[in-house]
């Protein structure tokens, strides 16, 4: 019996040299199956309510993408970058993106990724209780992006005319960038400004400023910033473009569903620290993360932009040629989210 189960010593050692190199041999086999990840260029603004839109780098290896982020100073930025064909994706103010569509940059409005997140802001020794009271003052703000445009609606509302030039108008409007804005407002060389999250709650923690007014009742309502996508990619890349659109609908489900996900996200891996609990708290109380845009409201803003003179558009792009929400659509329904 011994005899007949025992197995030769050469052909068991074959054997045994075949699994080694079965087992070495076909994870590369399905390894090799599966494609290179898709190289997605992502523009960014380091803002805590754009959070969402950078976690995508943390979940484009499930949907077999390599999310590449570039952080840019200004939404209106991104459009060189766009019109160079160095960025596929971007998240931007709703106005810098209708800028660059009407100054020729091919680019779709596909999802929006985040409301509110501005508040007009005066020094805290001044007795400026409403916009009205901006009459005769110097207002910072950064040209270029959904604050402008924010404060261009307010002073209309109550009346007020502005000029970037010293005494030409109600109210003066010096153009800085951001960080500059919170300077210039510290050091007494501005009176108010017109600012994003977390600065303006930055201004106000630290004693130097006093919120005015949230600038939500006008027309406009609550600005929505948009996320842009390319023609290119929309038309010539449809499969990458559909799972671009899933992965950033998961980030946004993600920080919606756990808020302390979001805040350690953006604080430790976009602020690198540089952000405090309180403020970020204070910064998300005006500002909140979104899928969600319409025609209608990307239409309004256009309007206003012709209205108020910004961004010179001299062919306004019609919204609804440029708004193109089907991936949107069916992401959100593969993924199951209102």
């Amino acid at each position: 019996m011994n005899s007949i189960l025992r197995v030769p010593r050469r052909l068991f050692l074959h054997c045994a040299v075949l699994g080694i190199l079965a087992c070495a041999i076909v994870p590369r086999l399905f390894a090799e199956d599966k494609p290179a990840p898709d190289v997605v260029r992502l523009g960014n603004l380091k803002f805590a309510h754009y959070g969402a839109v950078s976690y995508m780098k943390e979940l484009g290896a499930k949907y077999n993408l390599e999310v590449k982020e570039q952080i840019f100073a200004k939404g209106i930025d991104i459009v060189p970058a766009i019109m160079a064909g160095d960025i596929d994706i971007a998240a931007s103010a709703l106005d810098g993106a209708i800028a660059g569509r009407a100054s020729g940059a091919a680019v779709y409005v596909v999802a929006g990724f985040a409301k509110g997140g501005i508040r007009i802001v005066g020094r805290a020794d001044l007795d400026l209780k409403s916009v009205a009271d901006l009459k005769g003052k110097k207002v910072g703000v950064p040209r270029g992006g959904a604050q402008e445009l924010a404060l261009f609606a307010e002073l209309n509302k109550v009346g007020l005319t502005w000029s970037d030039q010293p005494g030409a108008k109600d109210v003066q409007i010096m153009y800085l960038g951001y960080p500059e804005c919170n300077q210039a407002l510290q050091a007494k060389q501005i009176d108010a400004m017109c600012q994003s999250e977390p600065q303006s709650t930055q201004a106000i923690a630290k004693g130097w400023g006093k919120e005015i007014v949230k600038p939500y009742d006008t027309p406009m309502g609550e600005p929505v910033r948009a996320m842009v996508m390319t023609e290119k990619m929309y038309k010539e890349k449809p499969d990458v473009a559909q799972r671009v659109m899933k992965c950033f609908v998961e980030a946004t489900a993600k920080f919606l569903a756990d808020p302390a996900l979001a805040e350690k996200y953006v604080r430790e891996s976009l602020f690198k620290n540089q952000l405090s609990d309180e403020d970020y708290k204070a910064a998300m109380e005006n500002a909140a993360f979104t899928y969600d845009i319409t025609p209608q409201h990307v239409q309004t803003t256009t309007d206003a932009m012709v209205k108020f003179g910004v961004g010179r558009l001299k062919n306004p792009p019609v919204a609804t040629d440029w708004v193109k929400l089907d991936l949107l659509d069916k992401a959100k329904k593969e993924l199951a989210v209102q």
